[in-house]
């Protein structure tokens, strides 16, 4: 029998530890129960030696970078030693079997592909409905990396990697890997955490999403939308 494909996981941070915490014991426990080969890559923004604490306690690999997420990712991916990435977001919330998940579908040929934007915990009638337009919104659109992006290492570098800026840094990416072959949507493995729709207002942040994409689509340079999705959440808090 041939060895078993491995994972690279490269999760970027920015003073997020709290939620970081759970997702490297998820993560840990996922490759144990799945046998499966695989590394933990955490790019911090922050230069946190809590946040490397945390990673050495976890065995995953700590990278200080500046606080630029496009900028982040690349610097993860570039270090990663395994065949497929994964990336996640520090406050992702994992669900069922996604390391298998990925593995079956890029073994059947895709490129790459995300999860199906699924709010993590209850809520009110807001969230599926939501989740319903957002779903939508990706057969059409890009999925954000909020939603687990992974792809193969050729693929990546052959599509361009993220784009190195701060907010829609995989957008040109995505594009791309579906140019280039069959870019896949997976039913569960990723769910979003809520607390910005719920500190914004469900419709106010996703309004506000919606509008920076737009901008974004006109030609609004990434790191001037950056600064508007920061003060909208210095206002929220």
């Amino acid at each position: 029998m041939s060895e078993r494909r491995g994972i690279s996981v490269v999760i970027p941070c920015w003073r997020d530890e709290r939620a970081l915490a759970r997702l490297l014991d998820r993560l840990v426990c996922l490759f144990i129960t799945a046998a499966i080969p695989g590394e933990i890559i955490v790019v911090d923004g922050a230069a946190s030696l809590t946040c490397k604490a945390l990673c050495d306690r976890f065995a995953a690999r700590w990278l200080s970078a500046e606080p630029c997420r496009g900028k982040q990712l690349r610097l993860g991916a570039s270090q990663a030693r395994h065949s497929l990435l994964w990336f996640l977001h520090a406050d992702a919330h994992l669900h069922g079997a996604p390391l298998e998940a990925m593995l079956k579908a890029t073994e059947a040929g895709a490129v790459g592909g995300y999860f199906r934007f699924r709010f993590a915990g209850r809520h009110g009638w807001q969230a599926p409905v939501l989740e319903r337009l957002i779903d939508w919104r990706c057969r059409f659109g890009v999925p954000y990396g909020d939603q687990g992006l992974f792809v193969g290492t050729g693929h990546y570098q052959r599509c361009g990697q993220h784009s190195p800026w701060p907010l829609f840094e995989e957008v040109e990416l995505v594009k791309q890997l579906r140019r280039h072959g069959r870019f896949v949507c997976l039913n569960d493995g990723v769910r979003v955490d809520p607390r910005r729709w719920q500190r914004d207002g469900w419709w106010r942040r996703s309004l506000h999403n919606r509008l920076l994409a737009l901008k974004f689509a006109c030609g609004v340079p990434a790191e001037r939308l950056a600064k508007q999705y920061r003060n909208v959440r210095s206002r929220a808090g």
